[in-house]
């Protein structure tokens, strides 16, 4: 005689799966959900955030030291090696000389620019006094001498394209306790002639051009 060995129907319904996996389930999108928060936090910036910060930044210099580290993106180190020592470069450089738009204060500023050009690309450096203690100053390579305009527009590698680096070069620095500034910047590409002044002026108030330097080709 065959018998039925089959398990016997269930008294009651069984309990949902989803009530048995609720609790792992709720430990995994806590853990998802932190680490998220985590990401987000090391991420930082987007580039166009991390540029517009760099171009107001009162601390822009590199933090690597010497021409190997910079950047394009750069607006200075004054640890870089000046533009008058690059090695095997083609240097030009000029006085800076006060323009009728400084600020009041700023009657005793003076300085040199030396512009280098070699295998790196472009450097820029500036070395000014008579600034005010503790102040930031930013400088531009300009594409008219200093006679037209007070240095007229920025020299741009693509003229009508970004007014920001790389496209253009901009030097940023703090003045130190005796008034003296001074930074290097470097860029891949060469100005060749284009670039033929550097002018100066405070980071806040750019339209109050301090002095300018004609570059002698």
């Amino acid at each position: 005689m065959l018998h039925d060995i089959s398990a016997p129907a269930s008294s009651g319904p069984r309990p949902p799966l989803s009530a048995h996996r609720r609790p792992r389930l709720a430990v995994v999108g806590a853990v998802l959900t932190t680490t998220a928060l985590l990401l987000s936090g090391c991420g930082g910036a987007s580039s166009d955030q991390a540029s517009a910060k760099t171009g107001s930044s009162p601390s822009p210099s590199s933090s690597a030291h010497g021409m190997d580290g910079m950047s394009d993106m750069a607006m200075g180190d004054p640890s870089a090696t000046p533009a008058d020592k690059i090695p095997g470069a083609t240097v030009v450089k000029g006085a800076f000389k006060l323009l009728d738009t400084r600020p009041p204060g700023l009657d005793d500023v003076e300085g040199t620019a030396w512009l280098a050009q070699g295998s790196k690309g472009t450097t820029v450096t500036v070395s000014l006094t008579g600034l005010e203690p503790g102040a930031s100053y930013m400088a531009h390579l300009h594409a008219q001498h200093c006679s037209a305009e007070n240095g007229g527009e920025h020299f741009q590698f693509e003229k009508g394209g970004a007014t920001t680096p790389p496209n253009e070069i901009h030097l940023m620095f703090t003045a130190d306790k005796s008034g003296k500034g001074m930074t290097t910047v470097n860029n891949s590409r060469k100005t060749e002639e284009g670039a033929v002044a550097v002018v100066v002026h405070p980071t806040e108030a750019m339209d109050n051009r301090i002095t300018c330097a004609d570059f002698d080709f």
